[in-house]
């Protein structure tokens, strides 16, 4: 049974939290939060991001899929935070999941 620390995540999700209550000019994320297509764009790297993660399995290419498997998730992260979905609520849904 894993029992990897993925604390990070909930370190990257109140970093892109701060960015979207306060803004830091020049941050990836704040583009995205103020990108003029609005989660449109957010909804985009999703799907791009996905499609290359679906990719790299594709390939057998074990690199690329940590490399795209980590693009995907933070960007889920940002459209959760987008939509002020939390961790929290991720969590409860998949405990419920579990049994």
């Amino acid at each position: 049974m894993s029992k990897t620390d993925i604390s990070v995540l909930n370190e990257v999700y109140d970093v892109i939290m701060d960015r979207k209550y306060n803004p830091v000019e020049g941050s990836y994320v704040c583009s995205l939060f103020d990108h003029r297509k609005g989660i449109d764009k957010i909804l985009e790297k999703v799907g791009e991001e996905a499609f290359e993660t679906v990719l790299a399995v594709k390939n057998n290419d074990r690199e690329q899929i940590i490399y795209e498997s980590s693009d995907l998730i933070f960007h889920l992260l940002v459209m959760l935070a987008a939509k002020d979905v939390t961790l929290d609520d991720i969590s409860h849904e998949m405990g419920k999941r579990r049994h």
